[in-house]
């Protein structure tokens, strides 16, 4: 029963042809195209409403320079968001609760903030590894750990991503279970569960949506010190 329970989160196959490029690119085909027409639905009207106004809240506190970044953050945002909601469905697996394929999003792109930083001002991106006043005798031990905080950096972005949403699905999945074995013994309890369970779907909804805002947002955070 342990095993089956994991099960959803095995990459799966047809014909021995991995499907998870279909579920990257799933996301993409279901967004509405900008159209050339002066009046636009209002699908087209929200998405825009929503991608400026959370362009414009995460590149609030960066300079001219992060300004570059908004079409990568805002398209990982909406891109990550889609995945994760579209996981919550019946019969659909979900690419980022794959370790991997956060590592994937996380190492590049955390990598590409640090490059930034040593190409442009060296001085400063290495300063964030001693604070200013730190006594000569704690030196060493202190620029090792702000070396190992830095490079823990993006792990802890995939593992934070891939650890709330693998909990989540496990525990809709475990109460789910609960709620068919309770039914024909204890209505009562099993009617109570069920109430649990759509309470819970609704708070892994929201879930899925600040654990890719808190994704791209520390991506930002990233940048705001090398830039």
């Amino acid at each position: 029963m342990m095993t089956s329970f994991f099960d959803q989160f095995a990459s799966p196959s047809f014909m021995g042809i991995p499907l998870i490029s279909i579920a990257i690119a799933l996301p993409w085909i279901m967004f509405p195209a900008p159209s050339s027409r002066w009046i636009n639905n209002r699908l087209i009207t929200l998405q825009t409403w929503f991608i400026n106004r959370f362009t414009s809240q995460l590149l609030l506190p960066l300079n001219v320079g992060g300004h570059k970044w908004a079409l990568l953050l805002a398209s990982l945002m909406v891109f990550l968001i889609s995945i994760n909601m579209l996981g919550l469905l019946p019969y659909t697996f979900t690419p980022t609760t794959q370790l991997s394929l956060n590592m994937g999003f996380a190492v590049p792109l955390w990598l590409a903030t640090v490059i930034i930083g040593m190409r442009n001002q060296p001085t400063v991106a290495l300063g964030h590894l001693l604070p200013e006043g730190t006594p000569i005798p704690l030196i060493p031990v202190l620029i090792i750990i702000e070396t190992i905080s830095l490079f823990i950096r993006p792990l802890a972005l995939g593992v934070r991503l891939t650890a709330n949403l693998t909990a989540g699905h496990l525990l809709i999945q475990l109460i789910a279970t609960a709620v068919f074995v309770l039914a024909p013994m204890m209505p009562t309890v099993a009617i109570l569960t069920a109430i649990v369970l759509f309470l819970l779907t609704l708070l892994e909804v929201a879930v899925a949506m600040i654990q890719a805002y808190v994704f791209v947002l520390l991506l930002s955070l990233y940048l705001q010190e090398n830039v």
